[in-house]
């Protein structure tokens, strides 16, 4: 695939399979995982609230390594394809120990259990699949315009597929089980992103641009980004919105659980949230002509806020 070319529509649309494949994981545990976790394996809120705390500074950590190992690749299929190839498998096995706690344990060997399961999937497989699949995008393209539509392509396929996950995963354990459920959305996810992995192709860097891909080591770049306020300033957006993200969504299942009284009600809040998202998508590419990033992301705040008052 030449770095200048327009990248086919096939791929493009495999892309965004491939990011709703791991945005099946993130249904799961921004709005399914810590109900599982109390309600089913009976392990104390405190003791999981803690235990996402905990998970979370490792997995800042792991970001920075992966990203790191990436950088470093260099294989015949490319820097981050092979990552991304290694996740697909992974996330079956990440998803299905996930939420397959053994009951009959005492409740320390259920909570080391699930300690171990969820940084394996979060901390371990889901930074690989993430970090391969972001440095993917600008790999297949060095075209701006390219580049935003593959980006488009993404938010639709994250979106998209997270919709139909979030809104299917309450009739799969009602009607399967925890156990049969974690298979059934483990396989889908695995065959999404090797879906991805295995028909996208990273461009091939011209002469002019090959020193430009060779990446700074991270004694160099760390220094230089600690010293731009723009990165704290995207820092706090993405805490505040990890922050509004993590209240909203995990607190729907008890919700729809304990007030409406109704598990089945789950599926119609994750349509609600995220259809009209959705929707706007689509276009996306044309309005993103007419106006800066920076003005979107004011919009958004402004819509955030405005949404939860």
């Amino acid at each position: 695939m030449d770095s200048k070319k327009k990248v086919p529509l096939l791929n493009k649309v495999a892309y965004g399979i491939g990011t709703g494949g791991g945005n099946i994981f993130n249904q799961i545990a921004a709005a399914f995982l810590l109900q599982y976790y109390t309600d089913t394996a009976m392990i104390s809120a405190g003791s999981i609230a803690t235990m996402f705390l905990v998970c979370r500074v490792f997995d800042g950590i792991s970001d920075l390594l992966m990203g790191g190992v990436v950088d470093k690749t260099r294989t015949k299929w490319g820097k981050a394809r092979p990552w991304l190839m290694l996740s697909a498998p992974l996330t079956l096995i990440g998803i299905y120990l996930l939420m397959n706690v053994p009951l009959g344990m005492s409740d320390g060997a259920k909570l080391v259990y699930a300690y171990v399961t969820y940084i394996f999937m979060a901390v371990i497989v889901y930074t690989i699949y993430g970090i391969a699949n972001t440095a993917l995008l600008p790999l297949m393209s060095r075209d701006h315009e390219e580049t935003t539509m593959l980006a488009t392509f993404s938010a639709i396929g994250n979106n998209l597929i997270g919709l139909i996950a979030g809104a299917s995963i309450t009739p799969l354990v009602l009607n399967l089980g925890w156990q049969k459920a974690s298979l059934v959305l483990g396989l889908v996810a695995c065959l999404m992103i090797g879906f991805s992995a295995f028909l996208n192709k990273e461009a091939a860097a011209d002469e002019d641009s090959a020193e430009e891909l060779k990446a700074l080591p991270l004694k160099e770049q760390l220094p230089a980004v600690l010293k731009n306020k723009y990165f704290f300033l995207l820092l706090l957006v993405g805490v505040f919105s990890l922050l509004m993200n993590a209240n909203a969504i995990g607190a729907q299942i008890y919700y729809c659980n304990l007030v409406v009284g109704n598990p089945m009600f789950m599926s119609t809040l994750m349509t609600a949230g995220q259809l009209p998202g959705l929707i706007i998508l689509f276009a996306m590419p044309y309005i993103s002509k007419r106006w800066s990033k920076q003005m979107f992301l004011l919009i958004g705040a402004v819509l955030l806020i405005v949404g939860f008052a």
